[in-house]
C-alpha cells in the first residue's frame, strides 16, 4: 500500500516538478513549453468535504444527527492545452485523494448486518434506533476535461474522471436500539451496540463527472473549486447488505501553482 501511494506521489513530481531544483527563469519555462508543444504544467492541492450519500435519502433514515467531514487531502499533477488562439483547452492528469466522513443517523426499519460486541453473535433484520457509519477512502484518480477560458483571470472546467481505490474503509456500529429478525414484522431483540465492516466488499473503481471553476490571482498561482459526482456506488448492485447504492459526492477547494 505505502510503495503505491509513493509510486503515485513520484508520478506526479515528475509530472510537474522542472529538472532543475533551483528557481527556473522565464527562458527555462518557455523552453519546458516548448519542448511539450504548449501544454502547460501545474501542480494543485486542495481539501475535500462532502459524503458517500443515498440519492435521495431513503426513509429508513430518518434524520441525520451529526456529521464530520475529516481530513480529506488531493494533491495533484496536471497539464493543461488551449487550442490555437481560441478559449477552448483540454486539460488531464493524475490526482492522489481522500474521500470520507462520519456520520450518525436516526434509523427506524433500517436493514442491518451487524454483530453484537457482547458475543451473542450476528444480527440480521430491520433496525430501528441509531447508527454511526464511517467511511475512508484513498483514490488514484485521473480526471480529463474540457476547459473554457471565459478571460484571463478566469476559467471553467468540465468532464470526466476515473478512480482506482488504494485503500478503503467502511465501518460502522448500530445502538441504542432494536432489531426485528429478518424483517419490520420478525421477532424483536434489543440492541445495545452492534458492530459491522464492509471495507472488503467496496468495488476498486469509481468514476463520475467533474465541474468546476478556476480565478488566476497572481501570474502563477490560482485558486479553485470543483464539485465531483460519481456516477456508480462504492458497492456492487447486488450488494445484500446496504440495500441502497450509496454514491461520493464531494467538493474540492485550493490552489494551483502553474508553471
Amino acid at each position: 500500500m505505502k510503495k503505491i501511494i509513493i509510486a503515485v506521489l513520484a508520478s506526479i513530481i515528475a509530472l510537474c516538478a522542472p529538472a532543475k531544483t533551483n528557481k527556473i527563469n522565464d527562458r527555462d519555462k518557455n523552453l519546458i513549453n516548448a519542448a511539450l508543444l504548449g501544454w502547460q504544467i501545474r501542480l494543485s492541492a486542495g481539501y475535500n468535504i462532502g459524503g458517500t450519500a443515498p440519492l435521495p435519502l431513503p426513509r429508513e433514515i430518518r434524520g441525520i444527527e451529526s456529521y464530520n467531514p475529516g481530513l480529506n487531502l488531493a494533491i495533484e499533477g496536471t497539464v493543461e492545452k488551449m487550442f490555437g488562439k481560441g478559449d477552448w483547452g483540454l486539460r488531464w492528469g493524475i490526482r492522489l485523494e481522500s474521500k470520507g466522513m462520519t456520520t450518525k443517523a436516526d434509523t427506524k426499519n433500517y436493514h442491518m448486518e451487524a454483530w453484537n460486541t457482547d458475543g451473542s453473535g450476528q444480527v440480521v433484520g430491520a433496525f430501528t434506533g441509531k447508527v454511526k457509519t464511517s467511511v475512508k477512502n484513498t483514490y488514484v484518480t485521473l480526471p480529463v476535461l474540457a476547459v473554457y477560458r471565459i478571460n484571463e483571470r478566469w476559467n471553467v472546467s468540465a468532464g470526466a474522471y476515473a478512480s482506482y481505490l488504494l485503500d478503503g474503509e467502511f465501518t460502522g456500529e448500530a445502538y441504542d436500539g432494536y432489531i426485528r429478525d429478518q424483517n419490520p414484522t420478525g421477532e424483536k431483540a434489543e440492541v445495545t451496540r452492534a458492530m459491522y465492516d464492509f471495507s472488503n466488499d467496496l468495488l476498486k473503481f469509481n468514476w463520475g463527472l467533474q465541474a468546476g471553476g478556476e480565478f488566476r490571482a497572481y501570474k502563477h498561482l490560482a485558486v479553485f473549486a470543483n464539485l465531483q459526482w460519481s456516477i456508480n456506488g462504492i458497492f456492487n448492485s447486488d450488494f445484500g447488505s446496504v440495500t441502497f447504492p450509496l454514491y461520493p459526492i464531494y467538493g474540492t477547494l485550493g490552489f494551483t501553482y502553474l508553471f
